[in-house]
C-alpha cells in the first residue's frame, strides 16, 4: 500500500469540502490534494524518488501538510524537522538520513543553509512564499508548472514512509523508522476508537408515494456515523503525535483550523468565533490557556472533545477545564516509536484522572514486564511494553539500540507504571532520563554538552524539575573550575545561543561537586533527590 492514497479515498468517500482554514483561507480536501500531486510531481523532476528522504523544517502551514502526501506518493521518505532546531542538531539529522532535499520558510532558511554547509547530500532547498533568493528553489515557481495528477509509487507495505527523530537519552538523536503500514494501522486503529466511542446514530423516517397504488409508504432506519465536527489543530506536525493526528483526520470529513504556532489567546479566539468542537494539545497548552487573563471573556462551550498526551496531565487542570468550559479531556499515551497514539481513555465515559486509560489500537497489544521481561499481574509496578504493527521498524542505521528496544516483538519503553483491573494504565516514573517540557522530549546529555563547552564550567547535570505551565524544566546542576566565577544569568545566555529555545535551562544552580558512581558515572537520581531535599 501507499499511505499517499488517503488523500484520494477521501475525496472520493466525501467529495468535495472545505478542509483546512490557515490564517484568512479555507482550503477544500481537492485543491490539497492537487497541490500535493504537484509537488509530487515537481520532487519527481528534480530525481528524489522511491527511498529517497526529504526533509520538512518550517512551522505548521498548508504546504506542510501537503508535503507528507506528496513525499508518500512518489514512495520517498518524510523526514519532519522541529523548526527551532539550531544548525549543527539539524545538520546532524541531514547527515545522518542522508536527505537529498529540504523544504522550509524564510524565517528559517538561514538555519536551514548554514546546516546544509555540514550535510553536503543536502543538495537542494526549497523555500515557500519567496522566489528568487539564491542557492534556492522558490516553491511557487517550482510547483506551478507541474500537473495536478499524480500516479502513485508502487509502496510495499515494510517500505520506509517517515523518519521522526526522536531526543536520546545516552547518545545522539534517533531516527524512528515507521512504514506505510504502521503508520496507517496508527491512524485506522486511532479512528476505530474515536468512532466505537463518538459514533452517532440517527433514526431517519423517510415518506414516499407508491406510483402503481398512490398510497404513503412510511420508512424508518438507523443510521450510524460519525461528526467529527470542526477541530483546532494546535499541535506541531514535525512531532509525531501532531503526524499521527493529522493523520486519521483524513480517515474522516473533519474540518480544522491550522494554528502556525501556538498561541493562547489566538486559540481561545478561534474556539469562540468558529465554534470549534475539538482540541487536542499536550498539557501546557491547556494551562496556558486557563492562565489567559481574558480567559472567562471567551466562549468555549462548543467543546465536546478534548485531548491531551506528549506529557503527564496535572489532574488539577483536568477537573478546572471540565469547570469552565463543559468539556473533559482525556488524557493519552504514545511513543514516536509506537506510532504516538496508543493509548487513551475511553470517550464513552468520565476520565480517570492520572491514568494514561486503555490500549486503543485493537491490533497492538500492551503489558507491564519485570526486569526479566515476563509479565507482571494487575496493580504491580513494571516497564511498560508494546506490541503490534503500529510499532516502528527500527531506528536508522542502529541496529544495536533496535535490538535493545525491540526485544522478542516487544517494544520496551522505558516508562514504568502498572495496569488496574479495568484495563487502564498509570506511568509513574520512567526509566529514561528524557526531560518533557511541553510536550517536547529534551535529552538531558544534550543539553550537558553545551554546558560544557563553557570553559568555565568544569562539569554539568541536568534535570528536570517540576513547573506549573510546562510540567518540567531544566534545571542545570554546575561546577566552576578552580578560581573561576560564573554567573547563572551569564550561564542560561550561552545556552540561548546554542540551544532552541524550549531546550535552555530555566535554573541555575552553582555546586561544589556532582553525584558520581565509582566509574565517574553521573547519578542523576541522586540530582533529582538533591533537588526535592532543596524544595522542602
Amino acid at each position: 500500500m501507499n499511505l499517499g492514497s488517503l488523500g484520494q479515498d477521501n475525496i472520493d468517500k466525501y467529495g468535495e469540502y472545505e478542509s483546512a482554514y490557515f490564517e484568512g483561507k479555507w482550503y477544500t480536501n481537492v485543491e490539497m490534494g492537487q497541490n500535493s500531486n504537484r509537488l509530487g510531481n515537481a520532487l519527481k523532476s528534480m530525481g528524489i524518488g522511491k527511498g529517497d528522504r526529504v526533509a520538512i523544517q518550517m512551522p505548521n502551514s498548508p504546504v506542510v501538510i501537503w508535503s507528507f502526501p506528496a513525499i508518500y506518493k512518489i514512495g520517498a521518505v518524510a523526514v519532519p524537522l522541529n523548526p527551532l532546531l539550531r544548525p549543527d542538531q539539524a545538520a546532524y539529522i541531514f547527515q545522518n538520513c542522508g536527505a537529498k532535499a529540504a523544504i522550509t520558510s524564510p524565517e528559517f532558511l538561514p538555519w536551514v543553509q548554514a546546516a546544509q554547509k555540514q550535510a553536503p547530500e543536502l543538495k537542494h532547498v526549497i523555500v515557500t512564499e519567496q522566489d528568487g533568493i539564491p542557492d534556492t528553489i522558490g516553491y511557487d515557481k517550482f510547483v506551478a508548472s507541474q500537473p495536478d495528477s499524480l500516479v502513485d509509487e508502487e509502496t510495499d507495505n515494510d517500505d520506509l514512509a517517515a523518519l521522526i527523530y526522536t531526543a536520546g537519552t545516552t547518545g545522539p538523536n534517533k531516527g524512528v523508522m515507521h512504514t506505510h503500514f504502521s503508520l496507517y494501522m496508527t491512524a485506522m486503529g486511532y479512528a476505530d476508537f474515536v468512532s466505537r466511542y463518538l459514533s452517532t446514530t440517527y433514526n431517519l423516517q423517510t415518506r414516499s408515494r407508491d406510483m402503481r397504488t398512490q398510497q404513503m409508504i412510511q420508512t424508518q432506519k438507523k443510521i450510524t456515523g460519525m461528526d467529527i465536527g470542526l477541530s483546532l489543530f494546535a499541535l506541531p506536525l514535525s512531532h509525531s503525535f501532531g503526524l499521527a493526528v493529522g493523520l486519521t483526520g483524513t480517515l474522516f470529513a473533519g474540518r480544522s483550523i491550522i494554528m502556525k504556532w501556538f498561541n493562547p489567546e489566538q486559540a481561545l479566539k478561534y474556539i469562540n468565533d468558529f465554534g470549534v468542537s475539538n482540541f487536542s494539545g499536550v498539557p501546557a497548552m491547556y494551562i496556558m490557556m486557563l492562565n489567559h487573563p481574558e480567559f472567562d471573556k471567551y466562549n468555549l462551550s462548543s467543546l465536546e472533545s478534548c485531548a491531551c498526551g506528549a506529557a503527564p496531565l496535572p489532574p488539577e487542570i483536568g477537573r478546572l477545564w471540565k469547570e469552565k468550559t463543559g468539556a473533559d479531556i482525556y488524557e493519552g499515551w504514545g511513543m514516536t516509536e509506537t506510532g504516538a497514539t496508543t493509548c487513551g481513555n475511553r470517550a464513552d465515559r468520565p476520565p480517570k484522572y492520572g491514568s494514561i486509560g486503555v490500549c486503543m489500537i485493537k491490533a497492538d497489544t500492551m503489558k507491564i514486564f519485570d526486569d526479566n521481561d515476563k509479565e507482571l499481574p494487575t496493580g504491580q509496578i513494571g516497564e511498560l511494553v508494546v506490541k503490534g504493527p503500529t510499532i516502528m521498524k527500527g531506528y536508522w542505521n542502529m541496529p544495536g539500540e533496535s535490538e535493545a528496544a525491540l526485544r522478542n516483538g516487544w517494544l520496551h519503553t522505558g516508562d514504568v507504571g502498572y495496569m488496574d483491573d479495568e484495563g487502564y494504565f498509570y506511568i509513574t516514573d520512567r526509566k529514561k532520563d528524557i526531560i518533557i517540557r511541553g510536550g517536547e522530549n529534551i535529552s538531558p546529555r544534550e543539553v550537558e554538552e553545551v554546558l560544557l563547552e563553557i570553559p568555565q564550567i568544569a562539569d554539568a547535570g541536568v534535570i528536570g524539575i517540576p513547573d506549573k505551565v510546562y510540567g518540567e524544566e531544566i534545571k542545570a546542576y554546575c561546577v566552576l573550575r578552580k578560581d573561576e566565577l560564573m554567573s547563572g544569568e551569564e550561564i542560561i545566555a550561552y545556552c540561548r545561543q546554542k540551544l532552541p529555545t524550549f531546550k535552555v535551562p530555566k535554573a541555575v544552580q552553582i555546586t561544589d561537586a556532582l553525584p558520581k558512581n565509582l566509574l565517574g558515572k553521573l547519578l542523576r537520581a541522586e540530582l533529582r533527590k538533591l533537588e526535592k531535599q532543596n524544595a522542602e
